[in-house]
């Protein structure tokens, strides 16, 4: 069924019929036409898709199209965005509380092993189009340096690195998004039954990493 119809809450015993607004519809069509490129990259890449089978999918016609997005591009943006925009507030949150080092690791693994499994495709569309060049790559390595950014601007709150230069905080930050980024992978390349020993070893790659932190003289 067409997400673009004029939806209506049919109810007439309990409440009167209460109209969608325009917004509201539109809305509702371009979250269905990113819904349905998400569905059709399961297994293939981004530069496969054509606006035609996006728009079929979502239930309409191609011309509508460009009343949500200029371009297929903007399309691909768009869904990095969407995937990396939750992650960004869930991970800020999870280092909210802890006051230790370790305490930010764990929560952080986390959160990222909870993120990545309940939402495989979008990570899989991630990973696969991260060195693909283009639109989507340069989006990819925004978010990222969006990412580092915060974790930096937190890491700064730990009291052997408050006379840490902002370069070497962001170096750090770099090096922690690094392991995050090959944590994701192997959650996605994993067997059945074998996250704990991924998640587990996340930990231990973050600790051997902050174990430095003392010995660094920040310039």
């Amino acid at each position: 069924m067409s997400n673009a119809v004029d939806i209506r809450t049919l109810d007439p015993v309990s409440e009167p019929l209460t109209p969608v607004s325009r917004q509201e519809r539109k809305q509702r069509t371009r979250q269905a036409l990113l819904d349905t490129a998400l569905d059709l990259l399961a297994d293939r890449p981004f530069a496969t898709l054509s606006l035609r089978e996006v728009a079929k999918g979502a239930g309409i016609v191609p011309t509508a199209f460009y009343r949500h997005f200029a371009s297929m591009e903007e399309l691909g943006v768009a869904l990095v965005e969407e995937a990396t925009r939750t992650l960004r507030g869930m991970m800020r949150s999870a280092r909210t509380d802890p006051d230790t080092y370790q305490g930010m690791i764990s929560a952080s693994v986390a959160t990222v092993h909870q993120f990545v499994r309940a939402n495989e495709d979008h990570f899989r569309f991630l990973t696969r189009e991260r060195y693909g060049g283009g639109p989507l790559a340069r989006a990819i390595a925004v978010e990222l340096r969006m990412f580092s950014g915060d974790l930096a601007i937190d890491l700064a709150r730990f009291a052997p690195l408050r006379a840490w230069s902002t370069e070497d905080l962001h170096m750090l930050a770099d090096l922690i998004v690094s392991v995050m980024i090959t944590t994701t992978v192997e959650l996605l390349e994993a067997r059945p039954g074998e996250d704990p020993k991924i998640t587990g070893t996340a930990e231990k790659r973050l600790r051997l990493i902050l174990l430095g932190i003392p010995h660094w003289k920040t310039t």
